[in-house]
């Protein structure tokens, strides 16, 4: 195990359920619903959460309102670390304003997805999110920076280490504080995730790193066990294993949440997340999208405390 691993029995669940469960969901959600997940995650316990994103709501409507969800959760739920997802100079003007205090700023090490998904390539759009870091970190912002692709692309095969590592590096020195590398087509394999998270933080010893798992080659709580072993203590996850790129064919959803649940509560290591209350978050989202959820399939095993 990692020598960062050692003394570590805790680790930190993100759900992004709201953001990236539902980027692709045609079911558009009210405020009011989304509020009321909120509340039921809460209640279990979760104090990270990715609430939505600062994106052009005529190319992604269920993104509408985040910033009035952001004003009302900040308001009930102080304690809670609301986080929203950010991508070019427009939505981080609408970031601010409403008085977001945690971002996070993601751009793809993958040309093909790069182009896909920002209308450039990799390199530009590294260059604009460095400076884009740099300005929101300059306004008092905490910032993620999220690394797209970073253990490979479906069209382009492995991104070279060296092009994470080197990104890593330019983020970091922009001002981000936390690193986030985002297995988006999930690609990743165990040994890789290990190998890269020792690269990365031998790179950036300062950053706090994190790891967004997609379950799309069935290896995502393998590769959050070998994370976890690597040091990591702070991971993505969405509830019911909602999400998926929408610029990545095949791609399934985050790990579930109630799976990390599990998964850390038999290894021994605490979430802070009850299973039987967040279970109560993953029927609400069963109810409005009218379909169950692929973690439907373990919900009769004996809810546990992480």
């Amino acid at each position: 195990m990692h020598p960062h691993a050692a003394s570590s029995d805790r680790v930190t669940l993100e759900d992004q359920s709201l953001r990236d469960g539902l980027q692709n969901e045609r079911r558009l959600f009210s405020l009011d619903e989304k509020f009321e997940i909120v509340r039921l995650l809460a209640e279990a316990g979760v104090r990270r959460m990715q609430i939505g994103s600062f994106v052009n709501p005529r190319k992604v409507p269920q993104m509408a309102e985040t910033a009035e969800l952001a004003r009302r959760v900040h308001a009930e739920w102080p304690q809670i670390q609301c986080s929203a997802l950010v991508l070019n100079a427009q939505g981080l003007d609408r970031a601010v304003v409403c008085g977001m205090r945690h971002l996070n700023l993601s751009v793809s090490l993958s040309e093909t997805h790069s182009r896909r998904n920002a209308g450039c390539g990799a390199d530009e759009a590294l260059a604009a999110m460095t400076a884009l870091v740099q300005r929101a970190v300059d306004q008092g912002i905490a910032v993620r920076a999220g690394m797209q692709c970073a253990f490979g692309c479906a069209e382009e095969g492995r991104i070279p280490e060296e092009r994470v590592v080197a990104a890593a590096r330019q983020l970091t020195a922009a001002g981000a504080i936390e690193l986030n590398l985002a297995d988006t087509a999930g690609l990743a394999q165990p040994l890789q995730v290990g190998q890269l998270v020792a690269q990365v933080r031998e790179a950036v010893p300062t950053a706090v790193l994190s790891l967004h798992l997609h379950d799309t080659g069935g290896l995502g709580l393998a590769n959050m066990r070998a994370g976890y072993e690597a040091g990591i203590r702070l991971f993505d996850v969405c509830v019911g294993g909602l999400g998926g790129c929408p610029f990545v064919r095949g791609a399934v959803g985050n790990v579930a949440a109630e799976e990390a649940v599990r998964l850390f509560a038999g290894m021994g290591v605490a979430t802070g997340i009850d299973l039987s209350l967040l279970l109560k978050a993953t029927a609400l989202y069963e109810t409005l999208l009218g379909r169950n959820l692929p973690d439907a399939r373990e919900r009769s095993l004996t809810p546990t405390t992480g």
